[in-house]
Order: structure tokens, then C-alpha cells, then sequence
């Protein structure tokens, strides 16, 4: 945490009440199985309910109709929603960390860049020609951001982070090291033997409040653009094709591929290593989980897994019968062989 607050403060800038120590004092964050004198943890997960009785940690946030079976030694702060307390004092820690500025030796920045108020820029970072970096955004150590490029206020580009020329990135954006924003779409055209590169002549568009893993890779469109829309969350190591559109407030989690022009809703939940072929339309707050494989148009509000993907109710009684399909496939061999054996007798006694 790197600063001390009182169980008091802490409640305060919560809206919670305390069962404790008000005056008790953390500088230090901890999980709440691994709690540590001077710490805060937190209870969200009912799973992590036994540590709250063993746990070391000073103060635990708690949601306010957590019942204790039995005595808790640490300072209780009861709020709305624990997980939630807990990201918001995180920011606010965050937030109160000292901010790089300036613009470090052996940057480079073309002339015609123009750099907002408070920007950084770190040492071996490149700068293209008519690129516009808005206010205190910070720009770290070997970021290549090429010729044209926008990026917004309060955006944070991690070290390596790679944006091709003519891409436009939003405010309060935060891109992690290793990703590339703006590589050519995987486009080709069969030409008797070989494939024909098709060239690549579109932008990536990222809005506002983004947040982007790192080696993360979003590929520019054959024209136009591909978009991530504003408040969307992608993890590390997923890949987005050419003219993809990310609908708002969308998350993905890790390895999760997008084949070319597919269009995804808002609100959408997207579990580890999905696939989504080209060409289709994921509907609004669809919920795909892990490993799916999707080849057609998935409508609103649908949960579905599995691959080819099926809707999670049928999937779950599916993988019951998975493990049980050996056994019944020497069944209905056996069936087939008795049935076959009464034909024969009956074909006999007929004749």
C-alpha cells in the first residue's frame, strides 16, 4: 500500500462500519489466507470463508450480510460489495503513486509531434511524424508509436508496446508491454500456387477507458477500421483480425482468438482460449465459456460452451454421457449382435 490508513479512514472513504479497532492502522495489502499483521485483506468468495477466523491480516472488508460463525480477531469494515472496496481503495493507492514526466534522453520525437501537457516519455521511445499524445499520457521506455497515430489523455503505454501508423487510441486507456495495435490483417489471395498478399489499408480505433494484456495483438483493417469500443477488457495473449468490431464493456480472457470482420456485442463475457470463426455476430451479454469454438451467430443473452459450441445446459448433460460413451458404445454393439441373432432365428422359423 505504501501509506498508512486507520480502520476509521478506511470506512470512511468506503461507506462501511467497522467491527473493531477503528484506530487500528494497515500500510499493506495481503490475501486474506496469507493475512499479515499491519495488512488488509478481504472476503468475496465464500470459499476463503474458514480464513477469516485464522487469518493474520488487521482489517478484513466484508460484505455487510457476512455472518460470523465464531469470533474474528481482525477489525471487521462491512461495505456494499468487499471485492468491489477493495478495487477502489487499489485505485486510490494507485492514483496517489508519484507520476512520471518529462521527456527522457535518447527518446525520439519528430518535429511535427504534438505532445500534450504533462506527457512522459522514456528513454528509446520513437515518436513518429504528425502524431498526437494528449495530456498526461505516459509514454515508457521503447514504445514505437508510428506516423499519424492519436493517442488520447491519461493513457498509459506499457515499455514495448507497438502502435503502426494512422491508429487512434482514446483517453484513460492503459496498453501493456509486448502488445502490437495496428499489424496487418491476415489477408491473402489465392493465385494458383502461391497467396497474393492483400495489402491492408485500415486503422485500429481503440476508445476510452481500455485495457489491453500484454502480446496482445489487434490487426489493422483492410479498410476502415477495427474497433474496440469504449470500456471493453482484454487480457494477455489474445488475438483480434482485421475489421473486427468489439462491442462496450465487453471482457475477454486469455488466447482468445477473433477470425476477420466478426462483430462482438456489448457486455459480452469471453472465457480463456475461445475461438470465434470470421463473419459472425456474437449477440449483446452473451456468455461463452472456456475453450468454445464458435462457427455461427450466437444471439443475446446466450451462455453456451463446448466445441462446436452448444448452449451450457445441453453441454453439462453431454459431459455426463462423455466418459459413459465406451461402455455404451459396446452396449449397442452387443444390442445390435442379439437383435441380429433373433432376425436369423425368427427368418428361420418363418421358413
Amino acid at each position: 500500500m505504501q501509506l498508512s490508513f486507520t480502520a476509521q479512514q478506511i470506512a470512511d472513504f468506503l461507506k462501511g462500519t467497522i467491527e473493531g479497532d477503528p484506530n487500528i492502522q494497515v500500510s499493506n495489502f495481503s490475501k486474506i489466507e496469507e493475512g499479515k499483521p499491519g495488512s488488509l485483506s478481504f472476503l468475496a468468495n465464500p470459499k476463503y470463508t474458514n480464513y477469516i477466523y485464522s487469518t493474520d491480516a488487521s482489517i478484513v472488508l466484508v460484505n455487510n450480510d457476512f455472518v460470523a460463525e465464531k469470533p474474528v480477531k481482525a477489525t471487521l469494515i462491512r461495505v456494499f460489495n468487499a471485492y468491489a472496496g477493495l478495487a477502489m481503495l487499489l485505485d486510490m493507492v494507485e492514483k496517489s503513486k508519484p507520476k512520471k514526466k518529462g521527456i527522457e534522453p535518447m527518446s525520439f520525437i519528430a518535429d511535427s509531434v504534438k505532445l500534450g501537457s504533462d506527457v512522459y516519455v522514456g528513454a528509446f521511445a520513437y515518436i513518429g511524424e504528425k502524431a498526437t499524445i494528449g495530456d498526461n499520457t505516459l509514454v515508457h521506455p521503447q514504445v514505437y508509436i508510428g506516423e499519424g497515430c492519436t493517442i488520447g489523455e491519461n493513457t498509459i503505454l506499457y515499455p514495448g508496446v507497438k502502435i503502426y501508423p494512422g491508429c487512434k487510441i482514446g483517453n484513460n486507456c492503459i496498453i501493456h508491454s509486448g502488445a502490437v495495435i495496428g499489424s496487418d490483417g491476415f489477408g491473402f489471395a489465392p493465385e494458383g500456387d502461391i497467396y497474393k498478399k492483400i495489402p491492408q489499408m485500415g486503422i485500429v480505433i481503440i476508445e476510452d477507458d481500455v485495457e489491453i494484456g500484454a502480446n496482445t495483438t489487434i490487426d489493422r483493417a483492410v479498410m476502415d477500421a477495427t474497433i474496440i469500443r469504449h470500456g471493453v477488457k482484454l487480457d494477455n495473449l489474445i488475438q483480434v483480425a482485421h475489421n473486427v468490431e468489439v462491442g462496450a464493456n465487453t471482457v475477454m480472457a486469455a488466447q482468445v482468438g477473433i477470425s476477420g470482420s466478426t462483430k462482438v456485442g456489448e457486455h459480452c463475457m469471453i472465457g480463456g482460449q475461445v475461438g470465434l470463426g470470421g463473419h459472425i455476430t456474437i449477440g449483446n451479454n452473451a456468455n461463452i465459456g472456456a475453450q468454445a469454438g464458435i462457427i455461427s451467430n450466437i444471439k443475446e443473452n446466450a451462455q453456451i460452451l463446448g466445441s462446436p459450441a452448444i448452449p451450457v445446459k445441453d453441454f453439462f448433460r453431454s459431459s455426463i454421457v462423455f466418459p459413459k460413451l465406451p461402455d455404451m458404445y459396446r452396449q449397442l454393439a452387443q444390442l445390435e449382435k442379439e437383435i441380429q441373432q433373433l432376425k436369423d432365428e425368427q427368418n428361420k422359423q418363418s421358413k
